[in-house]
């Protein structure tokens, strides 16, 4: 190959080059999921509302906050996962999916999605995947290890036969976690974001925080509470936090002027 022709070739291989790391670059830098404003589900009209299961798939603290729930007047189901709760996070998504499509087939004008430990990644999940923001009024996590937690760090690297894969998807860094960082998810709809400091199975507890949700640890509310991973869903000011985030009201914050009132409403 002559000179004039190799460095034509290399001119052309820089540019190829560039052009597709231009467009790796936007492809990571995508704001995720919009959806326009007339399209989003009318925020003073709710509609059902879903439960997601965490990691294991136990209901039972779920099926007290539905009760309380239903005892306002609106529809809750508890969602069964696929399984046993520990495989493919991707196989709770369509649990969720089809659950979200029966409620609207059924007349609902849209969903409410409460997502507990593991479940609030999948509910993050679908709303990047399935175009959720467009379904979905509110979404609310409760101890969601929205950006992975140590314990299934530790547990993949100690002792990995006992790390099941839903177990590994909950690795911070995962592919499943980097997916929902990037889609961010928060800033799509109204969501509510709750921790406790006392979680030790979510830890840090703050990898709960989602940028562009309304952020509340409990602690923040009422100062010394004592509220561990498990009983998140049936705490007192947990469950009135839920109750007036999935009101008809706007979704908004809470401080320590809320403790007695969001602990009253929620027994």
């Amino acid at each position: 190959m002559n000179p004039r022709r190799r460095m034509l070739v290399l001119v052309l291989t820089a540019v190829v080059l560039m052009a597709a790391v231009i467009v790796a670059v936007r492809v990571l830098d995508s704001p995720g999921p919009t959806v326009a404003p007339s399209a989003r589900p009318a925020q003073d009209v709710p509609g059902a509302v879903l439960l997601v299961p965490g990691y294991g798939g136990g209901r039972d603290g779920l099926l007290t906050l539905a009760g309380r729930v239903e005892a306002t007047g609106r529809s809750a189901q508890v969602l069964t996962l696929a399984g046993d709760g520990t495989g493919d996070l991707s196989a709770q998504v369509e649990v969720l999916d089809a659950a979200v499509d029966a409620a609207l087939g059924a007349g609902a004008p849209s969903v409410d999605v409460i997502g507990y430990s593991a479940g609030g990644v999948v509910a993050g999940l679908w709303v990047a995947r399935e175009d959720g923001a467009s379904k979905a009024r509110r979404v609310v996590t409760l101890g969601a290890p929205l950006h992975g937690t140590d314990v299934a760090a530790a547990g993949a690297a100690l002792s990995p036969d006992a790390c099941p894969l839903a177990c590994r998807q909950l690795v911070p860094g995962s592919a499943e976690l980097t997916e929902l960082d990037r889609a961010r998810v928060g800033a799509a709809l109204p969501w509510l974001s709750v921790w406790t400091a006392d979680d030790e199975t979510v830890t840090p507890p703050d990898t709960a925080r989602l940028d562009g949700a309304v952020n509340v640890p409990v602690q923040s509310v009422c100062a010394g509470v004592r509220v561990d991973h498990s009983t998140l869903p049936t705490d007192p000011v947990v469950t009135g936090l839920v109750l007036r985030a999935v009101s008809a009201g706007p979704l908004v914050g809470a401080g320590p002027g809320d403790c007695s009132s969001l602990r009253a409403a929620g027994i």
